[in-house]
């Protein structure tokens, strides 16, 4: 506990400088709007399984933006809602946000939005540090500065936000990390790239492409929450997934798209692969990870877009 509390000083001025305008809660819009943040636990009739924003969540308006999933039920969950002081990118500040499994001491899903102002000059603007700011030491593993055998994968690629360094740097928080193979999280001199960074390198192209007006939800995390999906835990103790997945929502002026990917976790090259064969509805994504994602679009867009995978809109699969 020494080592962690003397890691945790060290990063004090850090973590006051990328979080000047961070928040979270306990947990119990469209596009980069909060939502009306209603305090009313009443289930909207064309939307019944929508996150609700009530006083055991702080009343936390982010929770109803599309990237959102439902939020888990039952045990200890923080929902932690990562800003910048900017909001040339994002009206309401949010950068990215995560839900943390404060029992297990992991993140469960790490949630954001794509679009053309995300994208810039600025990448690996900083070094991994713990959020010590809103976890306490009880809540996570604070002597895991590293991942002893695994890397420190990203679930909100730092790639993916390369419009600002805050925006950059604030994806090196420990929150947002999952422990990763390198054979499946990297890649080599050789040309080999691994499965999970084919699947965000091709979702950035998606996001290249998109028009001034369209935008990608995503929502990607690891299997923490059953242990038939779990391959270890290092030291007894860290959660190190079995599968990884990606849940994708796509808004253009043709309406919704919607895909996932799932894959599993293995410690080998898999060039041979196409990003086609691990491609699947976000139905069947719900199916394999009991998530419930992009909950709170209206029920009758939401059945459609999950049921719905067309791979011929879908380019690189």
């Amino acid at each position: 506990m020494k080592q962690y509390y003397k890691y945790a000083l060290r990063y004090t001025a850090m973590i006051a400088l990328l979080f000047s305008a961070f928040t979270f809660t306990a947990c119990g819009g469209d596009d980069d709007e909060e939502g009306s943040g209603s305090q009313s636990s009443q289930v909207d009739k064309k939307n019944k399984n929508a996150n609700i924003t009530s006083a055991a969540n702080g009343y936390n308006k982010a929770i109803k933006r599309t990237e959102f999933p439902a939020l888990k039920q039952g045990g200890k969950q923080k929902v932690l809602v990562y800003r910048m002081k900017s909001t040339a990118y994002d009206k309401d500040g949010v950068n990215f946000s995560v839900e943390w499994d404060c029992d297990k001491r992991s993140q469960r899903w790490t949630c954001y939005q794509m679009h053309k102002g995300y994208s810039g000059k600025y990448s690996r603007e900083s070094d991994f540090f713990f959020d010590a700011t809103n976890l306490n030491s009880n809540e996570y593993w604070g002597e895991y500065t590293r991942f002893p055998g695994y890397d420190r994968g990203h679930i909100c690629p730092s790639g993916d936000r390369t419009a600002s360094k805050e925006m950059n740097s604030q994806t090196f928080v420990m929150t947002n990390m999952q422990p990763q193979y390198g054979e499946f999280n990297g890649y080599d001199k050789s040309g080999n790239n691994g499965l999970w960074l084919r699947m965000e390198n091709q979702l950035r192209k998606w996001a290249d492409k998109l028009s001034a007006t369209d935008t990608i939800f995503v929502c990607k995390g690891g299997t923490i929450d059953s242990e038939a999906n779990i391959i270890t835990r290092i030291g007894g103790k860290l959660i190190v997934p079995k599968y990884f997945y990606m849940a994708i929502l796509r808004k253009s002026s043709f309406g919704y798209a919607g895909m996932a990917f799932w894959s599993e976790q293995t410690n080998a090259w898999r060039m041979n692969e196409t990003l086609g064969s691990h491609a699947i509805s976000i139905a069947e994504l719900e199916k394999r990870t009991g998530i419930d994602f992009f909950c709170n679009l209206p029920d009758d867009v939401e059945a459609q877009v999950e049921k719905t995978f067309n791979p011929s809109v879908w380019s690189g699969l």
